[in-house]
């Protein structure tokens, strides 16, 4: 047996990767989860052989021997695209997003803001073009992962719709997300999974409050190296319960005014969103941008007086500068 030579790992960042923890980041205010999953991770030793190949002794063939049969072709090898990646990567820029101060509301606010970027490529904890996430269930077809979200707070402007009201704090969400895979092109490069997560909201105050449930099942299409750049593009509805849908459109009898009569919410369809995403690495830097589209047209909350708008656009940029990687490096499937 004679082993095939060892070949040599990558050990620079790939050119056109998406720094998905530093996006998230910049991001999550959109509730926009990143382009691609990473589908494997594991541990990169330095050196090790990626094959072998035996040989079998032909043997011989007599006159009372009968004719050997053909060798069957070889069957075709499967290729390994996995890239050795480092196992975190950390760095700090800026993030630029315009975002309206909820969804259905006419004013919105312009952010600018530190970027910290980070990366992290654990075996079951990560922060990549996935998102910040714990894996819990991972194959080829399905994952099933922790997904995170959250919203800014918002502060009611005189004469605004939202005048006497309380604020609206910020919101952090988590719960399950379960992602299919539905196709994947030959190259690795592109793919269409279908995201299912469910997440529970609470209300960043003291005490921290339970606001209810939100759901957004959404097509999601992930094309690598596009021209150099990683595009990304999502569309799906929207459902929240009561509690949810409450606490941003609910109008309590004791704020009720002439113009802005008391109101109660109910849960189901809150419409539908859609967001195009574009990501680039240049070495050790990374650029990114996003365009979001809400839909509130039929929404069950649709008629309440703090509705303003039933169609919404947000956008935003961030830039990162890529400050030190770990030595420590792991194999990655990146679709």
């Amino acid at each position: 047996m004679k082993p095939i030579p060892r070949l040599p790992l990558p050990s620079s960042p790939a050119p056109g990767a998406l720094a998905g923890g530093a996006a998230c980041w910049l991001l999550a205010l959109a509730a926009l989860p990143c382009a691609a999953q990473v589908d494997t991770v594991t541990p990169v030793t330095p050196g090790a052989p990626v094959a072998a190949v035996a040989q079998a002794d032909p043997g011989t063939t007599g006159a009372d021997t009968p004719p050997a049969m053909p060798a069957a072709a070889p069957a075709p090898l499967k290729v390994d695209r996995r890239v050795a990646r480092p196992l975190w990567e950390i760095g700090l820029g800026l993030g630029a997003l315009n975002w309206p101060d909820y969804r259905g509301a006419a004013h919105s606010q312009t952010y600018v803001v530190p970027l910290p970027y980070v990366v992290y490529r654990g075996r079951f904890l990560r922060a990549d073009r996935g998102g910040a996430r714990a894996v819990l269930v991972e194959n080829q077809r399905l994952e099933i992962d922790l997904s995170l979200s959250g919203s800014v707070p918002v502060r009611n402007q005189a004469g605004g719709v939202r005048e006497g009201m309380a604020d609206l704090p910020s919101t952090f969400e988590v719960g399950p997300n379960v992602n299919l895979m539905l196709w994947r092109s030959a190259d690795n490069r592109n793919t269409l999974e279908l995201r299912l997560p469910v997440r529970a909201a609470i209300a960043l105050q003291s005490p921290l409050r339970s606001i209810g449930l939100i759901s957004t099942p959404k097509l999601n299409l992930d094309l690598h190296q596009l021209a150099g750049w990683n595009v990304g593009l999502l569309a799906g509805p929207v459902f929240g319960s009561r509690r949810y849908h409450e606490h941003y459109y609910g109008v309590r009898a004791s704020e009720a005014t002439a113009g802005r009569p008391a109101y109660e919410a109910r849960s189901g369809y809150a419409g539908w969103h859609a967001i195009a995403s574009a990501s680039r690495r240049f070495d050790r830097f990374w650029v990114g941008t996003y365009v979001r589209h809400d839909q509130l047209q039929g929404a069950v909350f649709a008629d309440s007086p703090l509705v303003q708008r039933t169609r919404n656009w947000s956008a935003g940029i961030g830039l990162a500068w890529v400050l030190a990687s770990s030595q420590d490096q792991v194999l990655v499937d990146e679709r």
